[in-house]
């Protein structure tokens, strides 16, 4: 790497003390000139994006997200107003919780607990995780992001003795979501155990006329917040799925959703060395053929962004993962994301970075701030950990550079609510030009569903496994003989694993004799 190159490939914004490097991208010279022709059509199509047009035509949606920091863009005043009219009820209903107007039977909330999965759930967790403060939130946050019964359990234990003083937030667009259903059950299970209407706690963030909305109305929940169908899941933090919950923990969200407007500002740009978006795309084409053919690793060296790798995995992975393009040809895109954080890392998968196989490239992320306003001890003379943070970031990237793999660098001033919605901006909008590039529709999730509909096949297989025993309690059967009985012979595989799943939980009823070879162990009901 050299100097000159350096100053040719810095993306600088004083303004918004952000910057980002390519120069150690293996980019020829000519690349970005060539590129400028389809980079044109992406700005153009995100122009028309944020302009009203149906950029998901599977479904006949807008994609607005871009609004909920410019409502003013808007493609209607109705719109435009009922944002506005949105985020001023958050922070009036935050407000309250905070004042100990709405409160519990047992005095002012202090305790949140948020039911969501994917998108509901990974951007408040990123939010809460990078700008919360222990000793100042106004409420401590914990989460519900899984269908595991062990994990719901945990989370309650740690809220053993608070439930009277913990207010409940289940986001869900449809309502009918099986994970978020489960852990609001559960919840609901947790509070009537203890002697309080949930009503009186729970608080729902779904679609108007959605079957989560309709139990909210009719059970007399504390509040309902909407999610718009022109707002996906994985675009949603900046809407009431992240907003309100940041707002009870205390967080400044004007000031996220202020950063993300202030991004949104410089990514409009159609100047592809002064647009940090556009050339972030342009370094994934790059790194990847416009195929996925590399991995990025995400490396934040700041433990408050531990989470931002999660989060881009869902952003970029359900964006960009799609088996057909706009036309309808076969063509599996998509770029892989994994990621933990900085200097962790470098006793972790560094060493294969390094010297094992080059199929990826790597976004180190940088924040200039240390600590705050507080003064850091001196581990040497004249130097401090977060001086040794900062080495360990460029040591990493020059040891890597070395080696000829390719790197991007991003650089934030702190972590604020501010820089944390510039970070989310960009990267929105990198998925969508990235997205025009390749040619595919960012914005819906077919594999998603066809997953949820496999797990559905699986619920409804495995009650008629359990009637079916049930049915002839005492007989035992093999996976291949209930398979046979139920008609479903080519399924005795899933039926081998409904049967292990019923047979180790004692409260199903079901038990098993093992036997050698262990496809003729025998499952039975409780006689």
């Amino acid at each position: 790497m050299n100097w000159s190159r350096f100053k040719s490939h810095f993306c600088h914004h004083a303004g918004l003390g952000f910057s980002l490097d390519v120069s150690r991208m293996a980019f020829p010279d000519e690349f970005l000139a060539t590129m400028a022709p389809r980079m044109t059509q992406a700005f153009a199509d995100m122009a028309a994006l944020e302009k009203g047009a149906i950029a998901n035509p599977d479904e006949q949606r807008m994609v607005g997200h871009y609004w909920l920091r410019a409502p003013q863009l808007a493609p209607t005043p109705e719109l435009t107003r009922e944002i506005t009219t949105r985020l001023e009820s958050i922070l009036a209903f935050a407000a309250r919780v905070h004042a100990g107007e709405v409160a519990g039977p047992r005095g002012r909330f202090r305790h949140l607990l948020v039911i969501g999965i994917g998108g509901s759930a990974l951007g408040p967790q990123l939010v809460s995780h990078a700008l919360g403060q222990p000793r100042r939130d106004k409420l401590a946050v914990s989460f519900f992001d899984n269908t595991d019964p062990d994990g719901i359990d945990y989370v309650l234990a740690g809220l053993r003795g608070q439930l009277a003083r913990t207010l409940v937030v289940v986001i869900s667009k449809s309502g009918g979501t099986a994970e978020t259903r489960n852990g609001m059950l559960e919840a609901m299970a947790a509070y009537r155990a203890a002697g309080l209407d949930p009503a009186k706690h729970f608080v729902a963030v779904t679609g108007a006329g959605s079957k989560l909305d309709a139990t909210a109305v009719a059970e007399g929940w504390l509040a309902r917040f909407p999610m718009w169908d022109w707002v996906g899941g994985r675009t949603s933090e900046l809407c009431a799925v992240g907003l309100l919950p940041a707002a009870l923990q205390g967080i400044d969200v004007k000031a996220l959703l202020a950063g993300a407007a202030a991004m949104d500002e410089v990514t409009r740009q159609p100047v592809i060395a002064q647009n940090p978006a556009a050339l972030l795309a342009l370094m994934w084409y790059f790194a990847t053929d416009g195929r996925g053919s590399k991995d990025m690793v995400v490396l934040p060296y700041k433990d408050r962004l531990l989470l931002f790798s999660r989060y881009l995995q869902q952003l970029v992975m359900e964006s960009l993962g799609k088996e057909h393009d706009l036309q309808g040809r076969v063509v599996n895109q998509g770029i892989a994301v994994y990621g933990n954080k900085g200097s962790t890392d470098q006793h972790a998968y560094v060493q294969q970075l390094r010297d094992g196989v080059p199929n990826f490239f790597v976004t180190f992320i940088e924040v200039l701030q240390d600590r705050g306003t507080k003064s850091s001890l001196e581990v040497e003379p004249g130097v401090t950990a977060g001086d040794y943070l900062q080495g360990f970031l460029l040591g990493t990237r020059e040891a890597l550079s070395e080696k000829l793999r390719q790197s991007v660098t991003l650089t934030l001033p702190d972590v604020s609510a501010h820089s944390l919605g510039m970070l989310i901006a960009l990267y929105e909008r990198v998925v969508g030009l990235y997205a025009s590039l390749i040619g595919i529709n960012a914005y819906h999730q077919p594999g998603v569903e066809a997953g949820k509909k496999a797990a559905g096949g699986v619920i409804a297989l495995k009650l008629r496994v359990a009637a079916a025993l049930r049915a002839a309690p005492g007989q035992p059967l093999t996976p291949e003989e209930l398979a046979q009985q139920l008609g479903v012979p080519d399924q005795a595989e899933l039926v081998f694993k409904i049967l292990e799943h019923l047979a180790a939980n004692r409260a199903s009823g079901i038990r098993k004799r093992a036997k050698t070879p262990w496809h003729q162990s025998r499952y039975l009901a409780k006689a």
